[in-house]
Order: structure tokens, then sequence, then C-alpha cells
């Protein structure tokens, strides 16, 4: 059975309705595709939803541009430290280094998956700048020690909440903790633009330099520079990027997001069926429940534990030919070969994110799952764990 057949289960699909479809259709027939409105309706949609002023948003094109440009509007560069994961997707690695500082790993805690705060206070030097925690798998990160950290070295703050859209830490929303949260839009994630991301900056003249780098460095975007009220000349202020999110891609964001608390609870419920049918297995099952944070439930990663008779690849294997999707989240940064080459790395300086990158895989969640789907994912990993 292949990804192509109709009865596969797609691990992370995406919920698009008709809503979406008529707004893209919408988008099409007006002519502005590009950089237009309903990108500004979106951002501003963005920033009811996480309580914070709309000049302190800004819609770019990719989750992993938003924590570029949050590094450049912070004045990270060559010279400087940024203390990040060891577990979490290249593009965290990736967005420090092409603002041309040095990113320096900091170990997890083996159960959350989230960064050390301990470890980050071990990695700290004369060079530190900025910290950037990820939220893995929806779950917040240990703010209050890390923001602790951050006040008593002076550093920035950058929130990854690639996972984390709906996530809250004792009571505030992850993005608007640290001085930069940056989201990810991407087909897999909770809402999607199909590419896409958001970057909410604490003060407004760092979201201001953000908007100004998004579109190669010009003083006004295109659809102000086309509007009613006439021609505005541009100015190019920056060498900047060519980052901007388009309306087509906010046309699907804006109704994704009126869906998001309605989606964050079916994929509450998934998770807790989950913890339930396969607490007999022989297998380390996520944190989901903790006092005082609100899980955004994005993954649903499970160990494979020494008293499991089957190892992490055989069952990914297994899985795929019995026409359930998985993913691997994820190898620890030091397991590529290009970061041990360029920066020295080994697995073996951050043993819980080794662990956790050779053993754990996530299983299907999603809230366009049905009920069909998810026990078919359970009794079919129950049955493979058991087989062998």
């Amino acid at each position: 059975m292949t990804s192509k057949d109709k009865d596969f289960i797609v691990f992370g699909a995406p919920d698009i309705r008709q809503e979406e479809i008529d707004e893209v259709v919408d988008s099409l027939k007006s002519g502005w595709i590009g950089t237009g409105p309903k990108v500004a309706r979106f951002e501003s949609d963005f920033a009811k939803y996480k309580n914070v002023d709309r000049n302190q948003v800004t819609a770019v094109n990719s989750g992993t541009a938003a924590l570029h440009l949050a590094l450049l509007a912070a004045d990270i560069g060559p010279g400087d430290e940024v203390i990040t994961t060891a577990m979490t997707f290249c593009a965290t690695v990736n967005a420090i280094i092409h603002s041309g500082a040095t990113p320096v790993l900091a170990d997890i805690e083996i159960s959350t998956g989230n960064i050390d705060p301990n470890d980050i206070e071990h990695r700290i030097t004369s060079r530190t700048r900025a910290i950037l925690p990820v939220h893995y798998a929806g779950l917040p990160c240990n703010m209050s020690a890390i923001m602790d950290i951050a006040e008593r070295h002076n550093l920035t703050v950058i929130e990854d909440c690639a996972h984390a859209i709906e996530a809250e830490y004792k009571g505030q929303k992850c993005g608007t903790i640290g001085d930069f949260g940056c989201f990810s839009f991407y087909v897999t994630k909770n809402i999607t633009t199909a590419e896409g991301g958001m970057v909410i900056s604490r003060k407004v003249e760092h979201a201001n330099k953000i908007k100004t780098l998004s579109l190669h460095g010009m003083s006004h975007d295109a659809w102000r520079r086309f509007s009613d009220s006439g021609y505005k000349h541009y100015f190019v202020t920056a060498a900047g990027f060519k980052y901007n999110m388009t309306d087509l891609q906010a046309s699907l964001g804006i109704h994704q997001l009126t869906r998001i608390e309605k989606s964050l609870i079916r994929r509450k419920v998934i998770c807790r069926t989950y913890l339930k049918a396969l607490s007999n297995l022989p297998i380390n099952l996520p944190t989901i429940e903790q006092y005082n944070v609100k899980h955004a439930y994005h993954l649903f990663p499970i160990q494979i534990t020494e008293q499991c008779p089957i190892s992490r690849d055989t069952l990914l294997n297994e899985l795929n030919n019995h026409g359930i999707g998985t993913g691997v989240h994820y190898l620890s940064i030091p397991s590529h070969p290009y970061y041990r080459t360029r920066f020295s790395w080994t697995e073996e300086e951050f043993p819980n994110a080794r662990t956790h990158g050779n053993t754990t895989l996530s299983i299907p969640l999603s809230a366009k799952l049905s009920e069909t789907e998810v026990e078919r994912t359970i009794s079919t990993l129950s049955r493979v764990i058991r087989k062998t």
C-alpha cells in the first residue's frame, strides 16, 4: 500500500473546507493574488486571536522566514550566539545560520521534548545574545525559567511557535511571552495557508522593521502602492527579502483561523483517545496534560521502549505498509551530517535529544481524522507491535 491509495491515512491531513475554496476563488476573480487586503485582514484577525495590537503582527511566506526576520529585527548577526534546542526541525537552526549568528544547542527534557532550561544556563557565554525555544508538539516550554534566564543575562527571547498556535503558558498566549513569536502555517500545521508564517513582535518598531525587510526593504508594500487612494512612491530603505505572504495564502488562513478552537477540541479528543487505548503497549506516550498550560495538540509522538519487540524504524515501515501515515519529529540536530561537519557537534553531547530522535515516531493527528481512521490507527499499531 502507498500514500496514493485512497484508504491511506495521511499523517497530518489539512482540513480544507468550502469556505476556503470560495475565498481563494474570490481572490482569483478580484485580481488581488499577491500581497493585498486579505493579508491585512488575516494579520488583523490573528492579532485579535493573540490579544496583541494589529501593528505588532506581520504575515510572511513561511515559519522559517518568520524566524529569520525576528533574528534580524533583534540585530543579531555575525559574532553572536543563539541558544536553541537540539530537538527541532532544521529550519530553526538554519534561520540562525542565515542571520550570520552561531547556533548553540541545548539538550531537552526527556519527559516533554522541550529545551531544558538548566542546560541553557550551561551554554551561555559572553557572545550569547538570544534564546530560541521551540514549543515541541504543542506543549509550551518552561517559559518562567527561560524568561528568568533571559532577564538575568539580558538576552532576547524568540519563541518558535510552529507547533503551538493555540498554546498558552500560565494564561499567556505562546508567542507573546518573549520578544518575538514565530508561527508556521505549513500544510501539516494546526491551521494552514499551504505555506506561510507570522511574526508577533513585542515592540512595534521591530514589527515595522520586519514588515520592511519582508518585502525587498521597500517602505510600502505592493497593495498600498496601487490602492484606490492613488499611487504612492516607495523607497528602498534596506536590503530586504522576498518573504511576503500572498492573498491566495491568506484566503485559506482567514477561514482556518475561525475554526481554530473547534479544531483544537477535536485534536484534543483524539489525543485522549490515543492515551487511553495505547496505555497497555510497551511504548512511552507523550505529555499532553500539564498544570497551568494549554496544549496545542499538534503532534502525538510515541516512544519505543526497551521492552518493545520492534524497532522504531521497523515500526515506521510496518505502519506505512498497512496504510498508516507517520512522521519522525525529529532526528536530533547533531544527527545530520551538515551540522556535525560544520559545528563539530556529536549526538553524545545531547543524550536526551539523541534518545528521543532515535526512538520516537508520530502517529496521525488532524482535525480531519474520522473516528474510523482513529480506531484503525489504534488497532493497526497495537496489532503490529503485538504480532512481533
